[in-house]
């Protein structure tokens, strides 16, 4: 089940009310607004019969909604963001990456040990695909200096400061060594 269902199984309002206390205890932090969009608008998920998803009423299926393919648009257009296609490699490379740098932190600062122990909180608590051997791995198995030039191409766009690699990630990776 991806995000979006699990936030309509939940309860969309749940995350909105966490943000809603975020926006003022941590207003640094950068969250999207679509999902407060969707909330304000009364779309709650399963419970109300519409969230990301729209459901028909006693049944739980998942019905991809015009309302919010609309709503995403529009709100694109309000913030300036100009629409395009994204590729399943750049969609991995985003969510991956974004782990391995917060990782990367969590090893300088010796919350975590080791970069396995990292890895198998994500493969044994988080759901991570078991033939990528977790994060760090995976992005040893890509090569540390081509995680960190994407992240540097990343960096160069909306939000960019979001992607400034860690600095035991970049350190790694300039004398061409590993996580594991």
């Amino acid at each position: 089940m991806g995000p979006f269902r699990v936030s309509d199984l939940a309860g969309n309002d749940i995350g909105w009310y966490i943000r809603k206390r975020r926006y003022v205890e941590r207003p640094d932090i950068i969250y999207s607004k679509t999902a407060d969009i969707l909330c304000e608008n009364g779309r709650f998920g399963q419970k109300t019969g519409k969230g990301w998803y729209d459901y028909q009423p006693g049944y739980r299926a998942p019905h991809p909604s015009e309302w919010v393919r609309e709503m995403v648009i529009a709100h694109s257009r309000a913030i300036g963001v100009t629409r395009r296609t994204i590729d399943d490699a750049e969609i991995v490379e985003r969510l991956v990456y974004a782990l391995v740098n917060e990782a990367s932190y969590i090893l300088a600062e010796g919350i975590a040990q080791r970069a396995s122990d990292i890895d198998v909180v994500y493969l044994m608590g988080y759901g991570f695909p078991l033939h990528r051997g977790g994060p760090m791995f995976y992005a040893d198995t890509v090569g540390l200096p081509n995680v960190v030039r994407a992240m540097d191409k990343y960096a160069g766009g909306r939000y960019g400061e979001l992607w400034k690699p860690a600095p035991l990630l970049r350190k790694l990776a300039a004398a061409g060594k590993t996580f594991t």
